[in-house]
């Protein structure tokens, strides 16, 4: 069950702190600029959002689909990514301090210039790294 339809939804600049969008369809939103800090996006499907300068800090992002997504400037620190598929997903300049990467897909995806501090990797967790 999705529990909220936000495809293709225009939400630049959109303050959605703690905000539960579990479970929501965001393929393709627009989400640039968004405040997303503390929400839980767990098993959301952002495939294609534009999330350029969004602030996701604090997220609960476990499971979630951000293939294709544009995450550049983003501020990812103290989120839990765990098994997140991001492949060809752009991440450049991207904040991902104090994250979890256990069992992420980064297939295909652009990670230059990205802040990293204290990240969870566990052995083994980064799959189909290319």
């Amino acid at each position: 069950m999705i529990w909220a339809n936000l495809k293709a939804a225009n939400l630049i600049r959109a303050n959605l702190t703690q905000v539960d969008l579990h479970q929501a369809d965001l393929q393709k939103a627009d989400l640039r600029l968004a405040d997303l800090s503390g929400a839980d996006l767990s098993y959301a499907n952002l495939s294609g959002a534009d999330l350029r300068y969004a602030n996701l800090s604090g997220a609960f992002l476990a499971k979630a689909n951000l293939s294709g997504a544009n995450l550049t400037g983003a501020n990812l620190s103290n989120t839990d990514l765990s098994y997140v598929n991001f492949a060809k997903a752009i991440l450049f300049k991207t904040n991902l301090s104090y994250v979890d990467f256990t069992q992420v897909d980064l297939t295909n995806v652009d990670m230059g210039d990205c802040f990293f501090s204290k990240v969870k990797l566990p052995e083994r967790s980064l799959v189909k790294v290319s």
